[in-house]
């Protein structure tokens, strides 16, 4: 065995067959081929699958109790393995505590930076707010120039009614001769000031009158010492005439020529000074708290906004949700409360009479003021009658509100079910308390350069990358020592995510929302920024979600990785990667079980002179996607669907027209908007007016127009089809349903009175009740992820052994659920109605899927694509617009060609498709191109461009035009790629 090499013998691994592959080490290696030939197979079910088991060998005997039931990969030896890290595209979190910040430590930098030099000020005032010793106070004193008159005193009374006769006579007991009462100087041996009790006053005792000297330090110290004793810890400095660029802090203030001495000439303005050995501020009530790390954690209770507990968000009753028509008459109006039952009844009959109106009258016809008491409650009281055994019984009290009393319910009840159907008349909104920043207010008010955390954590990467570079420079010499390891650290994460193409992303964006490209690239740049040497890092197509102008960083990292001395393996499709690599191992030669093969294994060059390789006739010229011709693209003669100044997030209220009745992609960088156009106000805006939906919240746009135009919308994305091992692609499908009714026809189930339902593995009957029919059996690894291993009862076939007796054609149902979608097709030849669904299923590029694949473990492209086979096998009234975001993700240039044919054969029918796409063989197939841009973030949310592939390629403003230059004969313009095809299609040839 040489050290080099990575070397894999005899993985059988499900399609792949008796493989035999060596893989370099500390080199950048792609594993491409078509979908569905074993590419995963091979690099996380084989190779990262061994190095994880090797892994938990390791680990305590605890851990290693459960490894007899944790199934070895199905290989003779992979020799040479590195410790793995699997950077797959999972969702990086569903906890809606969770932030890009979080995920990616950046938080836990902010929080250290902002409680070691951040500054704290009152929310009220706008002061700064500390504790200082009498030592401190001194030195600031004595950094006033020399000569500068001060007083020092010790404000005794603050803003207190009274007439302090007996605080004047202890004073003068104690030997204080002068005092500053409201600003006005008196000797209190000569005159006595006279006070109105029922008035504010303060009192400020001169404890001593000095010329800053420091000589005088020793009489100043105690000055001040015995100012903080009469004060109970404050102190006040008041500098008749202050030297010109005197700065004291914040708590310094101007007030003029008053209280000037008689014997000293009062100028223009003096300033006083306050100090505190208490943390807080003198001149205002607000309480403050150490500052801490987790004083700006969300959290933690001590940093969390206490009316959010940290969320940012509140559920409130939503106005809109509790009156949807209001054309309805009073006591019909209020979904939530039924007119029917008493309760309801009396207090609405009770509120219409207060007001001399009837229950029948509708609701929009009432004056405004009427119907605001009817909603929030009664400004005066009303008399509500009850009628009991005893008579009639009347009580006068103010109405509480059909919305403060869903409100309090919703808090106060015991019953889930009456706080589930008050939820449907709330709505998520920003917490008001701390403007979805989530944390509390006194948090918000600590500043490192002028700048509060939560203001940083608003910005995008690049911003904040951009703001920290030069922080230094706005910190003094002590807050530059103390910041300049943590601040070494932030830039570096900060970096780490803007070269794998992540300067988009605001911090405080919720995990939850990314996608599975972004999540994986955010992991990628926490092991970029680990400095890990040696290791084996397995990658599950980074490229997803990229444009190709952000490819090219991200590439750039990955080379850095190897370039460490790490391995990558890394699965891809994308033709900018594999010429980047130093080896590409192409799988196939087909899906499914015509896969499982090494056709070639090389350079880039060596596979495009490879015989047999699709990918290598794709790479080399000799397949493509063809280009429509000029005469193939739809004219937009059908009317348009027209977004009307959308500005939610980075949208720059724009007008969007997407053409109806043709194929429209939506493009731009990374982060430029696309999905804030088409989800939150394309799709949202028109299911909401359409469906009458007002449980969808759009958002920020004027108006959609051109509705009437489409008959219904259509929403085919990423996300999961099940949430559950029991959800796979025969079930969501509906093929699963064909396959029992074909099982429950055969002569044995007959024989024992199976009907469909013995087939199912979701109820009881057929199913092994060992594992409940789902195949695997849950290991609680208590500090590991979860592990599931076949259920030792069926094998991992789901059904008791009764069930499995019955064969169809020789095959059990298991066996069926074990077949991909193009075996089925054959197998299943005489029944129509599954093939046809069976067909659909191989159209979109999944022949080589599994029918029982769980749902779990699907990509989110291929979750997309089932959908969209599920779509296309409803009955189609051509008059749907269909959305989709990156159906390409995951796809083979050959499977993609499939894609696109489906996609064509939709709007041939009359439909409307609009698809975000950065895969530009698809977008140079689209009739339209809507590019957003020019950048992403703040830089972005503008259209760049619009019209057809060939009329954006010529707009050099538009980074996907000037990819596009390259796949277009029409255009002859160079790209930033023109050089790159000739070479592969000679090297082709030869």
């Amino acid at each position: 065995m040489s050290k080099d090499y990575i070397d894999v013998r005899g993985a059988e691994e499900h399609n792949l067959k008796d493989l035999d592959v060596s893989i370099p080490r500390e080199t950048f290696t792609v594993v491409t081929g078509l979908s569905g030939s074993g590419k995963s197979s091979l690099a996380f079910e084989t190779i990262y699958a061994e190095g994880q088991r090797r892994y938990i060998e390791s680990l305590s005997a605890y851990a290693r109790n459960f490894l007899g039931q944790m199934d070895k990969p199905q290989v003779e030896a992979v020799e040479g393995l590195s410790p793995a890290i699997s950077i797959d595209q999972k969702s990086a979190a569903n906890n809606p505590r969770s932030t890009v910040g979080t995920v990616t430590e950046l938080h836990d930098y902010l929080r250290l930076l902002y409680a070691r030099v951040g500054t704290q000020y009152d929310p009220v005032t706008g002061e700064e707010v500390g504790e200082q010793s009498a030592e401190e106070m001194v030195d600031r004193i004595l950094d006033l120039p020399a000569g500068t008159r001060a007083k020092i005193c010790a404000p005794v009374v603050r803003d207190q009614k009274g007439a302090f006769e007996d605080l004047f006579d202890d004073l003068v007991s104690e030997g204080y001769a002068r005092v500053e009462v409201d600003g006005e100087h008196y000797d209190l041996q000569l005159d006595r000031p006279e006070l109105d009790k029922n008035y504010d006053h303060t009192i400020d005792v001169v404890v001593d009158r000095v010329k800053i000297d420091p000589a005088a330090r020793s009489r100043i110290t105690d000055s001040v010492e015995t100012a903080l004793e009469e004060a109970d810890g404050v102190l006040k400095l008041v500098l008749p005439d202050p030297p010109e660029g005197v700065d004291l802090g914040t708590n310094s203030r101007s007030t003029g020529a008053l209280g000037a001495d008689d014997d000293e000439d009062g100028d223009d303005g003096r300033l006083v000074v306050e100090f505190s050995e208490e943390l807080g501020n003198p001149n205002s009530d607000v309480q403050f708290s150490e500052i801490e790390t987790r004083s700006f954690s969300f959290n933690s209770p001590h940093g969390a906004c206490p009316e959010c507990e940290g969320l940012g968000q509140t559920k409130e009753v939503d106005e809109e949700l509790v009156v949807r028509d209001p054309s309805k008459p009073i006591k019909d109006v209020f979904e939530a409360w039924s007119y029917s039952r008493s309760y309801y009844r009396t207090r609405l009959d009770a509120v219409a009479a207060h007001f001399g109106v009837s229950v029948e009258t509708p609701f929009e016809e009432l004056d405004p003021d009427v119907r605001r008491q009817f909603l929030y409650g009664t400004d005066e009281q009303v008399i509500f009658e009850r009628q009991t055994r005893n008579g009639v019984r009347r009580k006068t009290k103010r109405f509480e509100g059909v919305i403060p009393n869903l409100e309090r319910r919703h808090v106060e009840t015991d019953s889930d079910s009456t706080r589930e159907h008050i939820e449907k008349y709330m709505a998520v909104t920003t917490c008001p308390a701390c403007d979805g920043t989530r944390l509390k207010e006194q948090s918000r008010h600590v500043l490192v350069a002028g700048t509060s955390i939560t203001e940083v954590n608003r910005m995008s990467i690049g911003d904040a990358l951009a703001h920290f570079e030069g922080l230094e420079a706005e910190l003094d010499e002590r807050e530059r020592t103390i910041a300049e390891e943590i601040l070494k650290e932030i830039r570096a994460r900060l970096g780490f995510m803007t070269e794998v193409g992540l300067e988009y992303l605001t911090l405080d964006r919720e995990a939850s929302t990314l996608s599975g490209g972004e999540s994986q690239r955010i992991r990628l740049a926490t092991q970029v920024g680990s400095g890990l040497v040696g290791v084996l890092y397995v990658l599950d197509e980074p490229s997803i979600g990229l444009h190709q102008r952000d490819n090219d960083r991200l590439l750039t990292t990955l080379e850095g990785l190897r370039d460490l001395g790490n391995t990558l393996l890394v699965v891809e499709h994308d033709e900018e990667t594999m010429r980047r690599a130093d080896n590409i191992v192409d799988m196939g030669p087909g899906p499914g079980k015509r896969g499982g093969e090494v056709v070639v294994q090389g350079d880039f060059d060596e596979v495009c002179a490879a015989d047999g390789s699709i990918t290598g006739d794709y790479l080399a010229g000799r397949q493509s996607i063809p280009v429509p011709g000029p005469d193939d693209r739809r004219d937009a003669d059908e009317g348009e669907i027209v977004v009307r100044g959308a500005r939610q997030h980075n949208l720059k209220d724009v007008d969007v027209p997407i053409p109806v009745s043709q194929f429209t992609a939506i493009t731009g960088v990374s982060g430029s908007g696309k999905s804030t156009l088409m989800h939150e106000i394309l799709y949202k805006g028109l299911v909401r007016e359409m469906n009458d939906n007002t449980s969808v919240d759009p958002g920020d746009h004027d108006a959609i127009d051109g509705m009437d135009l489409i008959e219904s919308v259509r929403l085919i994305d990423q996300s999961p089809i099940g949430r559950t091992p029991r959800s796979n692609p025969a079930t969501y499908t509906g093929v699963f349903d064909y396959v029992r009714e074909a099982f429950a026809e055969t002569k044995l189930a007959k024989q024992r009175g199976y009907d469909k339902g013995r087939f199912s593995f979701n109820v009881k009957g057929g199913r092994c009740e060992e594992c409940r029919g789902q195949g695997t059996v849950k290991i609680d690894m208590n500090f590991l992820s979860d592990v599931y291993v076949p259920c030792e009862q069926c094998g991992g076939s789901r059904y008791n052994a009764e069930t499995l007796d019955v064969t169809y054609k020789g095959a059990t149902i298991a066996d069926v659920l074990e077949m991909s979608v193009e075996e089925a097709h054959e197998f299943f030849e005489s029944h129509t109605g599954m093939r046809r669904r069976l067909k659909l299923l191989r159209d979109v590029g999944l022949g080589y899927m599994q029918l029982g694949q769980p749902s779990t473990t699907l990509s989110g492209g291929e979750a997309q694509r089932i959908k969209l086979a599920e779509e296309l096998g409803k009955k189609d009234t051509g008059e749907t617009l269909y959305l989709l975001d990156e159906p390409t993700t995951g796809l083979h240039k050959h499977d993609e060609r499939k894609l696109i044919d489906v996609l064509h054969r939709l709007t041939d029918d009359g439909n409307t498709v609009v698809v975000i796409e950065h895969e530009l063989d698809l977008v140079k197939n689209a009739d339209n191109v809507i590019d957003l841009g020019p950048e992403g973030g703040e830089h972005g949310g503008e259209v760049v461009a619009t019209g057809t592939p060939e009329e954006v390629a010529r707009v050099d403003e538009s980074h996907t035009g000037r990819y596009l230059r390259d796949l277009l004969p029409a255009v002859d313009l160079e790209g930033p790629r023109s050089d790159r095809r000739e070479p592969a299609a000679v090297a082709g040839d030869d």
